[in-house]
């Protein structure tokens, strides 16, 4: 049977993440990256995922595909079924990408950018073929978390998004269609508006780096983990559910309990402060090192969800499904 070869545009740790997940599921992949160091970063990230990944899975994983860094962008593109871009975030040198990549790749080929920010209709933006371009935005390590925000812009074809979403499945991915397009996309906006509220409360001395990830990690990132935001507080509710919830705690929200509409100057002794609390709380491990536990405990989490067939754990088994041939 024929392999699907997948273009790696930007081999950073977003662009090897990409690598790592369509490779170990058994597609060809050819990575374009101009930085010297860009095979050996790409090849540690690599070495973590061949570790990790089959130890979600529960049958036999396909054999992996080729890896090829190649030279120049038309070599990576040329043939290419999905084409991600991963480069930094500066819309300039994006649009040059998408027009290089866009003179030699295939029409039908999906077209992706990894941007955790520019909305699509912003990519697509003087593209000779704008309707190829939709946001595939996913979370590191990505050989591991399933989440992709797939975000079409006005002109992407219905098609181009339905391929995406079919192709993403078929490696293990959870297509996440936004509905309307919107700076930072779903996820991110979340993430911001805690990044922001934390950023207080250690310029303001009411907690360091550590304490914040510790109310995180053994209080409600664990509920988030298999229940996310709604549900958890459907929950919360008791047996009267989101509307009792909402009637309880709303009035909370007129309250002045956050910053979130604002953000503290990072002054250089702000960011002095965080650095040095994170060295403080993590310094004694390499980011290799951080990167396996990270790692472990992800697959420990998400395996315990494959007992219980919820959240993760169930995309996880319907994976497993698809890998046995049982699931089209």
């Amino acid at each position: 049977m024929q392999k699907n070869t997948a273009a790696v545009i930007g081999g950073g740790v977003i662009g090897g993440g990409w690598a790592a997940r369509f490779l170990l599921n058994g597609w060809n992949v050819r990575v374009y990256d101009p930085s010297d160091d860009a095979e050996r970063k790409l090849n540690a990230v690599l070495e973590n995922a061949r570790v990790s990944l089959p130890r979600l899975a529960d049958v036999a994983m396909p054999a992996e595909g080729a890896l090829n860094f190649v030279a120049d962008i038309k070599t990576a593109v040329v043939g290419a079924d999905w084409i991600q871009e991963s480069v930094p975030e500066r819309i300039d040198i994006k649009h040059s990408v998408f027009k290089e990549v866009q003179q030699h790749a295939a029409r039908h080929a999906v077209l992706g950018s990894s941007t955790s920010g520019y909305k699509p209709s912003v990519l697509q933006e003087n593209a000779i073929y704008p309707q190829q371009i939709l946001v595939a935005h996913p979370f590191n390590p990505v050989y591991l978390l399933p989440l992709v925000e797939v975000v079409a812009g006005a002109q992407t074809e219905v098609a181009i998004v339905d391929q995406a979403c079919e192709l993403l499945t078929s490696v293990g991915m959870k297509p996440l269609k936004v509905r309307k397009e919107i700076d930072a996309h779903i996820a991110d906006r979340f993430l911001e508006a805690v990044w922001r509220e934390g950023l207080w409360m250690i310029k303001d001395g009411i907690a360091t780096t550590e304490e914040i990830d510790d109310a995180i990690r053994y209080g409600f990132g664990l509920r988030w983990a298999q229940m996310g935001l709604f549900e958890t507080y459907r929950v919360a509710g008791g047996e009267d559910g989101m509307g009792h919830f909402i009637a309880q705690f709303g009035p909370c929200l007129q309250w002045p309990w956050t910053k979130l509409t604002d953000v503290p100057e990072l002054t250089d002794e702000l960011v002095d402060t965080i650095a040095t609390q994170s060295d403080e709380q993590s310094g004694m491990h390499s980011i290799r090192e951080l990167e396996r536990i990270r790692d472990n405990n992800l697959v420990a989490m998400m395996r315990g969800l494959k007992q219980t067939d919820w959240g993760a754990g169930h995309l996880l088994n319907e994976h497993d499904q698809r890998l046995k041939g049982t699931k089209q």
